[in-house]
């Protein structure tokens, strides 16, 4: 390494500090504002072609920094924020960005920089795709429960699907306060909006996934299908980064946190430090265990009938997302592979 920097990110503004290990100057300072333009141009101080490292937490904000570093031919380092602060220790003194970016350089100099995997560009838009369709599901439940709650409240009578027209027919002749029927009917269009934003995306997401050699492979999975083989390839990522499997379900969140002390070991809690996405698709693809054309039935019917369904299905989870590492490290570089999409010229003519 011919120079290593550390950059604190913000969004007002980016903490930088620099080591030329050719000369010894260090430099530190201020990027302003924090965004892709004034970071291409503080980068393009720093001469082509030398073999500059750059180290930044991974939290939000980190891509756009990412990918203009690499546009200049640098190499980018992406830290974990957790470990990173476990690194930095008891805090004996105040805490600043300043004392951040030293942290980092220090650590990346020592070979101890606690680093995440930068997924490339076609990974990162399909993770937003799937975490832009998490999101529309999400909100549409909500809107459902809000709605399903006001009908409760105005004595409606209860079983009524609010997707089903001739349900809405009757929802239209059933007695309810003014106010009442605007939120319905507010609410109803909220529903067709998240309806006709969800069916596109769904459609784009599987049309990826079937292009996509990693997802292809996962689909083989039982109860995995294309958005969720999407979701776990896209949140799970590149598998080789992995010694075991075990560390494939750590990164998931789906590890169970134990305190045990003098022989006493009370009963743990998900750790949850990993993407929500991830644990929501194998946890998804694992309630299909309670199926009896299920390999993993018997296992999951011995685990409901000591513990619950929740519990048994978080296992099954448990166990889809080693078989998925599995797949996807088997599958080498092709697991990770661009999309296969066919080009326009390719294209069916309609007749």
């Amino acid at each position: 390494m011919e120079m290593v920097g550390g950059l604190d990110l913000h969004r007002r503004q980016i903490t930088f500090r620099t080591v030329d290990l050719r000369t010894g100057e260090l430099q530190r300072g201020k990027i302003y504002p924090g965004a892709r333009e004034a970071v291409r141009e503080w980068l393009d101080q720093f001469q082509s072609g030398t073999d500059a490292h750059f180290a930044l937490e991974g939290t939000t904000g980190w891509r756009f920094v990412v990918e203009e570093i690499e546009r200049r031919g640098f190499t980018a380092h992406l830290a974990d924020p957790a470990e990173l602060s476990e690194r930095r220790g008891p805090k004996r003194r105040a805490k600043t960005d300043h004392a951040d970016c030293e942290l980092m350089v220090n650590l990346l100099l020592e070979g101890r920089l606690p680093q995440s995997w930068i997924p490339p560009a076609h990974i990162l838009e399909l993770r937003t795709l799937v975490r832009l369709r998490k999101t529309l599901v999400d909100q549409r439940i909500e809107w459902q429960q809000r709605l399903q709650a006001q009908l409760f409240h105005q004595g409606v009578v209860p079983g009524l699907h609010l997707c089903r027209p001739e349900d809405r027919r009757r929802l239209a002749e059933m007695e309810m306060s003014p106010a009442g029927r605007q939120t319905m009917q507010r609410g109803l269009v909220m529903l067709d909006a998240f309806d006709s934003q969800l069916k596109p995306l769904s459609a784009q997401v599987v049309s990826l996934a079937k292009a996509q050699p990693g997802c292809r492979a996962l689909e083989q999975l039982y109860g995995v299908g294309w958005l969720t083989s999407a979701a776990i390839l896209a949140e799970l990522g590149d598998c080789r980064r992995f010694t075991s499997a075990d560390q494939a379900v750590r990164a998931s969140g789906l590890d169970v946190t134990v305190y045990e002390s003098n022989g006493k070991r009370p009963g743990g809690h998900l750790a949850r430090q990993g993407p929500q996405v991830l644990r929501w698709a194998l946890f998804e693809a694992a309630q299909c265990a309670a199926r009896r054309s299920s390999p993993d039935h018997d296992y999951y019917v011995r685990v409901r009938d000591r513990i619950d369904h929740n519990r048994a299905c978080l296992s099954v989870a448990r166990k889809l997302c080693r078989r998925a590492c599995h797949i996807l490290k088997d599958l080498g570089e092709a697991a990770m592979a661009a999309p296969e999409l066919p080009s326009a010229s390719h294209e069916p003519k309609a007749a």
